[in-house]
């Protein structure tokens, strides 16, 4: 969910990506090994250990969103049961001059772990030195400021499963579509670990899961706004395409457009990161057959929990992902709550209803 947001602000090709996206496993933006977030737990001695304290946190977040309160609610309810009062909560509008501000003003309330997703690897790199001076525990979410060390510098970033979220987005267009078929790949064309991992995935898993599916269509894209023109293309060059897997969910929202403008019904769409646009017509039975989520409410509990085993002086994995959940119209209600830690929108329930 915070791929939109990101791209706006223009510094997405400016993180570092790893070498090693050939691997069948999500891996890290320097090729860390990655831990599943299930693992990152706290015993109830440890919480009570911590619960005296008085200790504080401050949520140091690039945007307001659905997905961002649920990080939130994650974070802010593991951290009550250590007894971490949250002291700052910021919100940075994608301004990277705005949120080294934030950090600058974060510090002065001298929180003792903050969670923060830098927006400017430099900008923040400068920025969070002070709190790396003063053995802030810093935990961040899917990019890392520039040469920060893993230890000395911070406990962990924490993002989705990439790999397994690709994965299942081939899976559940595969089932779809009979498990043979030719199919379009839509993805991100730029350097960033986050997308690249998820859409390549989905390329390696069709090739070597599904024999009679063909990806005979390859088309990157950087600006959604061009979704529906390249898909146009795509479409009139490729008429009988069965299914297309969409980067994330603007663009799909701009494929569908291009399928609807053909009178196209039987091209089907995959794609990741719930939108209310995208799910509303998956549910009226639409060219949507599933769309792959992340679970933001464990990303923000992982998040905490890596931050508080770090202030116990625990060693803490160097990247950590959340699982992923495929959402399709059977479970679309239920997946928005795992995922969002919120109901669906009124108008997906109101047409399930």
């Amino acid at each position: 969910m915070l791929i939109k947001g990101l791209l706006k602000t223009g510094l997405i090709a400016g993180i570092m990506m790893s070498s090693a996206l050939a691997h069948a496993q999500t891996v890290g933006p320097n090729g860390e090994t990655a831990t599943p977030s299930a693992e990152i737990t706290l015993s109830d001695a440890q919480f009570s250990s911590l619960k005296e304290k008085g200790l504080k946190a401050a949520l140091l977040w690039h945007t307001s969103s659905d997905f961002i309160n649920a990080v939130s609610a994650g974070a802010t309810d593991e951290f009550a049961k250590a007894g971490v009062s949250i002291a700052v909560t910021t919100d940075a509008g994608f301004d990277a001059a705005r949120q080294r501000s934030d950090i600058e003003t974060a510090l002065t309330a001298e929180p003792d772990v903050i969670l923060a997703l830098p927006l400017d690897p430099v900008t923040s790199a400068a920025a969070f030195r002070e709190a790396v001076a003063n053995d802030t525990k810093l935990v961040f979410l899917s990019n890392l400021p520039s040469d920060y060390k893993h230890g000395s510098d911070y406990a962990a970033i924490v993002t989705d499963d990439l790999f397994e979220m690709g994965k299942q987005a081939a899976d559940a267009l595969a089932a779809d579509i009979g498990g043979k078929g030719k199919v379009g790949w839509i993805f991100h064309d730029a350097t960033y670990y986050v997308t690249n991992q998820r859409d390549n995935a989905f390329k390696t898993t069709i090739e070597n899961d599904y024999p009679d599916i063909e990806i005979v269509a390859e088309q990157g894209i950087t600006d959604p706004a061009r979704a529906e023109e390249l898909a146009s293309a795509m479409l009139l060059q490729n008429p009988d395409l069965d299914g297309i897997y969409v980067t994330w969910a603007e663009p799909a929202d701009g494929v569908l457009a291009a399928l609807r403008a053909s009178g196209n019904k039987h091209t089907k769409i995959v794609t990741l990161d719930l939108s209310e646009p995208v799910a509303l017509d998956m549910v009226r039975d639409g060219n949507v057959t599933a769309i792959v989520a992340d679970k933001a409410y464990e990303l923000g509990r992982a998040m905490a929990a890596t931050g508080l085993k770090a202030l116990l002086g625990e060693e803490t994995p160097a990247f950590i992902v959340a699982p992923a959940l495929t959402v399709e119209k059977a479970n679309v209600l239920e997946g928005w709550k795992e995922s969002l830690n919120r109901e669906a929108p009124e108008s997906v329930i109101k047409t399930l209803n």
